[in-house]
């Protein structure tokens, strides 16, 4: 289920995250490794993070079918020098058509096309990045809320 698209003006997320260049339809394969990397970093170093959730941002080609480049990230509480293939980064600042999916996880699809096709009915267009923020995770997966942010130009 999908929450009805909005406008909000968000602000940058400050992430510690592992970048990955993704072939279209295997992120679903990518995000693990990379997210264990991150949570192994993060739990090596006290104070970094405190209740951030995990989110993963896409970096749009330009051409179909390209490789999309993902950083696989979880929120932290400031900077920090890179170890490793962690470092820091953040989700850009604007605005953004945003909705809340509701769900399982291989439906969030739908939530996608909504934004998609609320981009096109408001000839509003795509700025190149979107990210997922994840919610708690919660026994009964049609309970479970992912955030979709979809920055626009």
């Amino acid at each position: 289920m999908t929450d009805p698209v909005t406008v909000l003006t968000v602000h940058p997320r400050s992430l510690a995250a592992v970048r990955c260049e993704v072939a279209p339809g295997e992120v679903s394969t990518a995000w693990g490794p990379a997210i264990g990397k991150v949570w192994d970093f993060i739990r090596s170093r006290p104070g970094l993070w405190t209740d951030g959730h995990n989110i993963f941002v896409y970096h749009h080609p330009d051409q179909p079918g390209a490789p999309i480049v993902c950083e696989f990230g979880v929120e932290v509480t400031g900077p920090f020098p890179p170890v490793g293939d962690v470092y820091a980064t953040a989700t850009l600042g604007g605005e953004a058509a945003v909705a809340v999916h509701r769900g399982r996880y291989d439906r969030m699809p739908e939530t996608y096309r909504a934004i998609t096709e609320w981009m096109a009915a408001n000839r509003r267009e795509s700025a190149g990045h979107s990210w997922e923020i994840y919610g708690d995770p919660t026994p009964d997966p049609s309970r479970t809320e992912t955030t979709i942010v979809h920055l626009l130009k």
